[in-house]
């Protein structure tokens, strides 16, 4: 199986030389191609930092990101954002959408930065609104749409480059319970059938349980990581309960 991204004994500090905090401490990890990781932790533990971090939003202070076997620690410029636009899907709790756009153009957007053909770009953003089940709202604006169906729109803007890796930074945060479960099996079809690689950060149990491996940070270190093998979705939810409450986190922030 391949390596999509590779982080080696990354380390991140905040501040100036008198007051300087450690983000992340010396986090190694992989994510094989295929794979649905969540990244779980309590407020302040530095799962979010770690997603900033590997999507190129923020740099590391050292050790090394590669992605699909790039070192994306040393792109600039046109190259930094021609990866980020290749290789990288994002997908964030505020959607992120453009209300003078349609649905549609919202998904095509970043397919028509790339300069691809109009025929070739309706081709892919059919197929990815069909995935998450939202052809039916191609010509409707961001406000004429709920906060589920957009969330599934901004999904598909993630998807439709066929991104090497997908990050989802507290995707449910926004949505009722409904809605985050349709967006999570969406995301699970996505894993399973077009083997999408998935990074998700999120402090909600219910919402890591979808995903097939946890990576648990604390102080800015990996504290434990669970696999769901064979475990059904409640056994697995029951688990990463179990090592939350080792963790010492506050329950009441995620469950």
């Amino acid at each position: 199986m391949r390596t999509i991204l590779d982080v080696s004994n990354i380390e991140k500090y905040y501040g100036t030389r008198g007051n300087m905090t450690k983000a992340l401490d010396g986090i190694s990890f992989q994510v094989q191609e295929g794979e649905f990781v969540g990244i779980m932790g309590a407020s302040g533990s530095g799962k979010t930092t770690l997603l900033n971090c590997v999507s190129t939003i923020d740099r590391i202070t050292s050790g090394r990101i590669e992605v699909s076997g790039q070192d994306i620690t040393k792109l600039k410029g046109n190259a930094l954002n021609r990866f980020r636009r290749e290789q990288l899907g994002f997908i964030f709790q505020d959607f992120h959408l453009l209300d003078t756009l349609t649905v549609y153009e919202n998904i095509a957007l970043a397919l028509s930065i790339r300069r691809i053909s109009p025929g070739e770009i309706e081709k892919r953003v059919k197929e990815a609104a069909g995935k998450l089940g939202i052809s039916q709202i191609l010509s409707k604006y961001p406000y004429q749409i709920s906060g589920g169906e957009k969330q599934r729109t901004a999904s598909a803007r993630a998807i439709v480059g066929g991104p090497g890796l997908i990050l989802a930074d507290e995707p449910t945060g926004a949505l009722d319970s409904k809605a985050s479960r349709m967006l999570l099996d969406c995301f699970v079809r996505m894993n399973e059938e077009s083997k999408a690689t998935i990074l998700m950060v999120t402090h909600d149990a219910f919402t890591a349980s979808y995903a097939s491996r946890i990576l648990f940070i604390k102080d800015g270190r990996i504290f434990s990581e669970i696999r769901k093998g064979k475990a059904d979705r409640k056994e697995f939810f029951n688990q990463i309960i179990h090592v939350m409450t080792l963790l010492g986190g506050d329950l009441n922030d995620v469950i």
